[in-house]
């Protein structure tokens, strides 16, 4: 074994130290060797190719005029509303618009309406409850023909904050498989 290494580093030291000419090799025409011609100055011998080299232009001091000079932004457009809906709802895109009403210890609440869903509302009342919180009281509300829809929650006590509810369960979904704007929230209301 030691003796098959042994020839086989004897036999290739002579190809490292004179390169391809110890097999044999005509180098003649290497593009890189002065013996062939050259697109380019050709500096040493054999493999060194070297060019001269070109100053770097100096830099040029550029100063801005204080001007925006960024392109204009597209025009926006928006989906078209129907023109019989009085009122262009505009909201969160995950919430659907209440406009809510304080009644006599009721809260009329009114939403645009939602792909012909069915709708459940509830008043949470807002202060603080030690313990276990109660389970809001869910009132139902059938799909209405026009742009909006409107109930009334009552039995509210006046004077406390109350926060709305409003649930779509069946909106629907799009193309994408996204659920339709399906729950609405207000902010603190309080009836009188």
């Amino acid at each position: 074994m030691r003796k098959t290494v042994l020839g086989v580093v004897a036999l290739l030291v002579p190809v490292f130290l004179s390169g391809c000419a110890a097999l044999g090799l005509d180098m003649s025409m290497h593009p890189n060797t002065e013996a062939s011609p050259s697109t380019g100055p050709v500096s040493g011998s054999g493999w060194i190719v070297g060019e001269t080299g070109k100053a770097t232009p100096s830099p040029t001091p550029t100063r801005g005029n204080g001007k925006y000079a960024g392109a204009s932004l597209p025009p926006v457009s928006f989906l078209p509303v129907d023109p019989s809906c009085p009122r262009n709802w505009t909201a969160e895109p995950v919430l659907i618009p209440l406009t809510i009403v304080a009644g006599a210890g009721s809260l009329t609440v009114t939403w645009p309406q939602q792909n012909g869903s069915n709708y459940r509302i509830t008043a949470v009342p807002q202060p603080l409850v030690s313990g276990k919180q109660p389970d809001p009281v869910w009132q139902d509300v059938a799909p209405a023909g026009g742009c909006t829809v409107t109930t009334t929650i009552s039995g509210l006590a006046s004077g406390t904050p109350y926060v709305v509810w409003l649930d779509a369960p069946k909106t629907g979904h799009w193309l994408d498989g996204a659920r339709h704007t399906y729950a609405g929230e207000s902010g603190v209301v309080y009836p009188n």
